[in-house]
């Protein structure tokens, strides 16, 4: 039986190929895994739901409205989450599994892709959530990289006992290649991963935040921890349809901005939009807007033929074939 179990668990590993072409690899546990995801066998005891552990991501696409300038602008916006295994020393995957120093994430790719008049931005954010809060209460990695035809910046912010590092890479002189630290705080960009885990351990009131990557790059803030009120409440409003649906609520007085995520109350959590009010360069007060099209689970590492492009039509995304 045992051989059986090892011998399928062989020719999965075989049938699933990467986003790189690696060699196998096995996890921590000395069990062959695919390589992009982890499945339920795969990790340790304190882990994310079942639901995280099928060998597939679950791929979520919006409408999106977005705030810059002086306009609200057209756009998509595409949310990946998929679980992984992630190394606490170096702070990234796993891909050879000869290290132990592995504990199982929820990664989130953030997409935002809109265009502003002639030209277009495109925004990612990559987050690396722990499975287990408990030992691992703070998300210890991100990751933003922005591209407009003005040129592109990135950011990453890496957990160092306490403190958070923050590298910073821009073509506006003010910011270029800045390096710094900023006190431990709630990132309010793993509040994302947080809803899709387990929501009821959301924190509420009065709390210290440090706001989205994505903001600070498009307001040009100096990113540290900002007082944040917090309430969650049953959602009543006109924007996202469904039942059973609760809203997430940031707001922080000193941006004179909110946030508003709004998800499903039942596992597991499917976020069906977000708006965020805030003052755009122009002085203005807008709003960004983010409805859900559609949700598919799916191994997209695999599809990357012609032929996959009717996937990402139903996905209702941009498609240039």
């Amino acid at each position: 039986m045992k051989n059986d179990i090892l011998l399928a668990a062989s020719i999965l590993f075989f049938l699933l190929t990467a986003c790189e072409n690696n060699p196998t690899k096995k996890n921590a546990l000395g069990m062959i895994s695919p390589i992009t995801t982890t499945t339920k066998k795969d990790v340790p005891s304190e882990k994310l739901s079942n639901y995280w552990y099928q060998g597939k991501a679950e791929i979520n696409s919006y409408e999106l409205q977005q705030a810059r300038y002086s306009d609200v602008h057209p756009g998509e916006a595409v949310l990946v989450f998929v679980s992984e295994d992630f190394l606490t020393d170096k702070q990234v995957k796993n891909d050879n599994y000869v290290n132990k120093n592995t504990i199982p994430i929820l990664k989130n790719n953030f997409l935002r892709r809109f265009t502003t008049g002639i030209y277009d931005y495109s925004i990612m954010t990559s987050v690396f959530t722990p499975a287990n809060t408990k030992k691992f209460p703070t998300t210890p990695k991100i990751t933003i990289s922005s591209q407009d035809w003005c040129g592109q910046s990135f950011m990453q912010i890496n957990q160092q006992k306490n403190k958070y590092k923050v590298e910073l890479r821009s073509y506006f002189e003010s910011e270029g290649d800045k390096n710094f630290t900023m006190e431990k705080a709630i990132l309010e960009d793993e509040i994302f991963n947080r809803i899709r885990m387990n929501p009821d351990a959301l924190p509420t009131g009065k709390t210290p935040l440090i706001p989205s990557a994505t903001i600070a790059r498009l307001m040009h803030l100096d990113l540290q921890p900002m007082s944040a009120m917090i309430t969650k409440k049953a959602y009543k409003g006109t924007d996202f349809k469904g039942e059973n649906l609760v809203a997430y609520e940031i707001e922080y007085p000193a941006l004179k901005r909110k946030l508003s995520i709004v998800y499903q109350k039942e596992a597991p959590y499917i976020i069906e939009g977000w708006t965020d009010k805030y003052t755009a360069l122009s002085r203005q007060q807008l709003t960004t807007k983010a409805t859900r099209k559609k949700t598919l689970l799916s191994p997209y590492w695999e599809q990357h033929g012609s032929k996959d492009v009717a996937l990402r039509k139903d996905l209702g995304l941009t498609t240039f074939e």
